[in-house]
């Protein structure tokens, strides 16, 4: 056990698919309870995930907390408790043209989608999923308003998602990010066929050193959880970074430890060490 993991952390930051929530979307009880717990004793609690913060509210309920949230791999950080976008990092309309235009050629057959967002996490004046036409989901109960590719990239995007279902997501990763250059950064959060890009030098890390300096927070007291890709460069960053017993491999070699599924309560099994 490294010095970090017997010395309390002052800031705990979780993933929230796949590692805080159970296979079945919900956080158990011994997850809230520790949760519950940590905050209590004045340790901020953050959700740092993939997610937009539209969807934010179900784990907030669950968690019966509303946390400071890092959202879309790093690009808005977005204060749940009183349902305020701080800060959101954009790809550029020219960017995005140029991205979509490079995506068609490298990974034939793609669709594109663009994550936006306004004021708080359901602002409803202006469509904040949009997608081209023939954009085949990833999840169930997509929340998505179809445009034209025109329309999708004509407005700057926190996010853009590209999604071939014949492909891996890290094949994906593979063929195109040799491509563009560093323009924008690339990451997946499931294998299904589903890539993510972000402006340059936008991560999970980069939002959560932003929530960090506003808490005064050294990364070296951060405690982070994670089970993707999406996830490394948090793990990385934090004084001690845990990748799920279910984490794909590229978490589990970046942190420190690892903990038992989220299945299993791994989130919960590390924090009770303290709490």
């Amino acid at each position: 056990m490294s010095d970090t993991a017997r010395t309390q952390p002052r800031l705990v930051a979780s993933d929230v698919d796949g590692t805080l929530l159970d296979v079945h979307e919900r956080v158990t009880e011994r997850t809230r309870r520790v949760v519950t717990s940590l905050v209590a004793d004045g340790t901020p609690f953050v959700l740092s995930t993939g997610r937009p913060p539209r969807w934010i509210s179900p784990v907030v309920d669950q968690l019966g907390h509303a946390p400071m949230c890092v959202c879309a791999n790093g690009a808005v950080i977005y204060d749940s408790n009183s349902d305020r976008i701080l800060d959101a990092q954009t790809l550029s309309s020219e960017t995005l043209h140029w991205l979509a235009e490079i995506a068609y050629d490298a990974l034939p057959g793609c669709g594109l989608a663009a994550e936006r967002v306004g004021a708080s996490a359901h602002d409803a004046a202006t469509p904040q999923f949009v997608s081209s036409p023939g954009y085949e989901h990833a999840w169930l109960n997509p929340d998505n308003t179809e445009l034209s590719q025109d329309e999708v990239l004509d407005v700057p995007a926190v996010k853009l998602l590209i999604r071939l279902a014949t492909a891996s997501s890290g094949d994906m990763v593979a063929a195109l990010e040799p491509l563009i250059g560093g323009r924008a950064d690339l990451t997946f959060s499931t294998d299904n066929g589903l890539i993510e890009l972000s402006a340059p030098g936008v991560s999970k890390a980069s939002g959560l050193a932003v929530v960090a300096e506003r808490l005064n927070v050294v990364p070296a007291d951060i405690v982070a959880f994670g089970d993707m890709p999406n996830d490394v460069p948090m793990l990385k960053m934090a004084g001690l970074g845990v990748a799920m017993g279910n984490a794909h491999p590229a978490a589990i070699a970046a942190a420190n430890e690892v903990t038992t599924t989220n299945a299993d309560d791994g989130v919960a099994r590390v924090l009770e060490r303290w709490w």
